[in-house]
């Protein structure tokens, strides 16, 4: 099969998309990734075929003008996706407006610089199955208009499906003039435009690949789930020295993730205060920090080791507990190696996600307001001393393990993808 993977220039959304994608390649289908011309690098970096289309934008660039929106912009969840954590906020005038922003301030900037480049490709290529994971709108959009079966590639909990079920009911219940849709509205134009109709199918695709457990998920009960391993993948890497060794006192990881620096204006929560709260432990506390946050430090304790870099998944099978900030990758990879977890979480998602590992007994959660040294040094403590918590980790490391690899579900993407071609020719 000719299989389409397509992206948005986002580094951390892009790599939990690649050991799928060399999954379907070992198993010897053509894979290839389209992005914007910028993103080229990093897809061929991942040793995958890159297929630049459209020009360039980077959203953030604009948002950066100004920090304190940006940093509102960052806490949590916002309209529509906010009814996934709070079912209360499921009503027609909060999700409408919420669905009416994100597609003139989300998807559209986002997506518009790609369109129609990717639908001239997919002309000439003519791909059997598009992945695209669900904030590259242009994917669906180029599948329904070459007739190819189309999935979603969740990179965390599903709040996009779930808000889309919660506004179809609500929609379904306004009066017959009343039911504007912007989401739909927005795809059905370009559906239009090269040659085909909306489908309710362009939001969430023919099928969707979830690469978390069920503990940690939630699921829109009237979509098609198909599950898979998450495998780490963090881009080139080195695996330093001191990693060899097994330390010789409990180790405590910290890592605050990529997006943090690269995308926002750094760590929702102090670094200082973090190293500050373990100082006196016996531990051997290793923290993740970029070089721009490190400079920020006033002291760096004796027991602490900084460095700007190292794989997770080599780092983690060392550690007897991780303070991370709960997002998707981060904590994925933690949780496969069976380690308890401290989650300070603020952006998207990572309240939700951090609320599942507590729920389940796997780690502990604290909100950024709520970290303070104090708090941060008792919560460590009991990760380390408690055999609940480790007994909870290894149960959802075994959960993980249950599931299909990427190469274990190949089969099953082949057999989807047949299905849903031969009801779109």
């Amino acid at each position: 099969m000719r299989i389409l993977f397509t992206a948005i220039p986002e580094k951390t959304i892009f790599m939990g998309m690649v050991p799928l994608a060399w999954a379907l390649r070992n198993a010897g289908h053509d894979v290839r990734v389209a992005s914007q011309p910028s993103f080229a690098g990093t897809i061929t970096q991942a040793g995958l075929t890159a297929v630049p289309v459209g020009r360039d934008s980077d959203l953030f660039r604009t948002a950066r003008m100004e920090p304190e929106a940006l940093e509102e912009a960052r806490a949590g969840l916002h309209s529509p996706w906010d009814v996934t954590e709070d079912p209360a906020r499921a009503t027609w005038d909060h999700m409408y407006a919420g669905y009416y922003d994100m597609v003139e301030k989300g998807h559209k900037p986002e997506n518009f610089p790609m369109i129609a480049g990717l639908v001239e490709y997919a002309r000439h290529w003519k791909p059997d199955l598009v992945i695209w994971n669900p904030l590259t709108l242009a994917g669906p959009i180029a599948a329904e208009a070459v007739g190819a079966a189309h999935a979603r590639l969740l990179f965390g909990i599903d709040v996009f499906g779930v808000a889309r079920e919660h506004f179809l009911r609500l929609k379904e219940q306004r009066p017959e003039g009343e039911r504007e849709d912007p989401l739909a509205d927005w795809l059905g134009a370009y559906a239009r435009k090269h040659g085909g109709e909306f489908t309710e199918s362009m939001t969430t695709g023919h099928f969707t690949i979830d690469q978390f457990p069920a503990s940690l998920q939630t699921e829109a009960p009237g979509l098609h789930y198909e599950r898979t391993q998450f495998i780490p993948y963090g881009g080139p890497a080195e695996t330093p020295k001191w990693l060899w060794r097994k330390p010789e006192r409990p180790r405590v990881g910290i890592t605050m993730g990529l997006s943090a620096t690269e995308l926002f204006n750094g760590y929702a929560h102090s670094t200082q205060d973090l190293l500050d709260a373990l100082a006196d432990l016996d531990a051997d506390i290793v923290a993740t920090i970029a070089d721009d946050e490190k400079a920020k430090l006033k002291r760096i304790p004796d027991n602490a080791r900084l460095v700007p870099y190292v794989p997770l998944h080599a780092l983690a099978p060392t550690c007897d507990a991780i303070i991370h900030h709960a997002g998707a990758g981060t904590l994925a990879t933690v949780s496969r190696y069976g380690v308890p977890q401290l989650s300070v979480p603020h952006h998207f998602d990572e309240p939700l996600f951090a609320r599942r590992l507590a729920e389940q007994g796997t780690g502990l959660a604290l909100a950024p307001r709520d970290a303070g040294g104090e708090n941060i040094r008792a919560h460590v403590l009991r990760l380390l001393t408690e055999p609940s918590f480790r007994e909870r980790a290894a149960a959802l490391r075994d959960e993980i393990h249950a599931l299909p690899s990427p190469n274990e579900l190949v089969p099953r993407v082949e057999e989807l993808t047949a299905a849903h071609r031969s009801t779109t020719r």
